[in-house]
């Protein structure tokens, strides 16, 4: 039976601007807003569009990534009808081990798709904190009579130039790309997210790759060639919450946007939950001497300081007189007595030491890797 749309992730991205965060595992498995992992968005999406089989393709680092998916039960990817599969680099015909692109990394799982047999080929990034219907953007493709859809954001003029930009007519039809043009001629922004026709692009990747042309990239090599051949190719305009979060900046501040009131992305909305792996985790103890002010604080979290405006995740331990202000706190972290955390992020399994501070004299955001030590943790009860 065909399937007829299915859901490819790329997850295999190293995320190098993210530094200490991704030394060991990928950039989507990064944890994010206290109790998610980043890659959590991107396979909640599916669910919730109802592409019921994902494929995931991983890389770098995949170990922390692959424990986190499981067999997608997490998600309800593990049924009769549905499934979640983990694939990740072999040698392909051409002897690379390595995904070389976006473009390579499908062409080298050929193979897996062929067996899932799609009309439609949804492609995906791992890495970006959203919330999108692929349902509404299948329809538009359809409509449109589409061989390939582009979802696009407006950013501004001022960041266009970092951006895969789309220039449109109006119907919407892309009839120029640029990739991080000098002088954008628009702001219509590639948010990574593509639907091929599978046929068509099963073509125009095996005959390039028996050719030995290049087609590594989808950015670079796809779309161009894509528009070059007259092909149809679409813009289909996202307007909601979309975040980026490559780099430290950026994932700072995203996280920060969650302790708003009106922030855009809203995690308690029942009719389109984000899921993820439960960890198992004690209730949460807050003292009577621990002072917490506009924070997120979740299972798990031992609290005898002070926290402000912050995000503590599963499992953080704070001893008292420990200051945390506009600080993200991932799992496991153990902070000491006195200790001092300010405009920062710490690290999975981080420990900082009784009086130590975690701060950027020049004002940038701190950065404590995961397992890192600051300082001597004391034997403190």
């Amino acid at each position: 039976m065909k399937n007829k749309m299915l859901g490819m992730i790329l997850a295999g991205g190293k995320g190098t601007r993210l530094g200490k965060l991704t030394q060991n595992q990928a950039k989507p498995a990064v944890p994010f807003g206290g109790r998610y992992r980043i890659i959590d968005f991107t396979l909640s999406n599916c669910v919730n569009s109802g592409v019921r089989d994902v494929g995931i393709i991983t890389q770098y680092q995949p170990l922390t990534l692959n424990n986190h998916i499981g067999n997608g039960a997490s998600w309800g990817l593990d049924g009769l009808n549905s499934s979640a599969t983990i694939l990740q680099p072999y040698t392909d015909s051409r002897g690379s081990k390595w995904f070389q692109g976006t473009a390579h990394a499908i062409y080298q799982n050929i193979d897996f798709i062929d067996r899932q047999d799609p009309e439609y080929l949804l492609i995906l990034s791992g890495d970006h904190i959203y919330k999108m219907d692929y349902e509404l953007m299948l329809e538009d493709h359809i409509k449109n009579n589409a061989s390939l859809t582009v979802a696009v954001i407006d950013v501004s003029m001022k960041e266009a130039h970092r951006f895969g930009i789309m220039n449109t007519d109006v119907s919407d039809r892309i009839i120029e790309f640029c990739e991080k043009p000098e002088h954008p001629q628009s702001n219509h922004a590639s948010m990574g997210i593509y639907i091929f026709n599978w046929k068509r692009l099963r073509e125009v990747l095996t005959t390039a790759f028996s050719t030995n042309d290049d087609m590594i990239d989808f950015g670079k090599d796809v779309i161009p060639y894509y528009l070059k051949s007259d092909e149809r190719v679409f813009a289909y305009p996202f307007s909601g919450y979309w975040k980026d979060v490559g780099t430290i900046d950026s994932l700072w501040a995203a996280n920060m946007e969650f302790l708003d009131t009106d922030n855009a992305l809203d995690l308690y909305d029942r009719s389109w939950r984000i899921y993820s792996k439960d960890p198992i985790a004690p209730p949460q103890v807050i003292t009577d001497n621990a002072e917490i002010d506009n924070s997120m604080v979740v299972d798990g979290c031992f609290v005898d300081g002070t926290v402000k405006h912050s995000i503590l995740s599963t499992n953080v331990d704070v001893k008292k007189g420990a200051q945390i202000i506009d600080s993200v706190i991932m799992p496991g972290v153990k902070i000491g007595k006195n200790a001092v955390i300010k405009h920062a992020i710490i690290g999975e399994n981080a420990e900082i030491g009784t009086g130590a501070v975690v701060e950027d004299e020049k004002g940038k955001i701190a950065v404590v890797g995961n397992s890192e030590r600051v300082g001597v943790l004391q034997n403190e009860e």
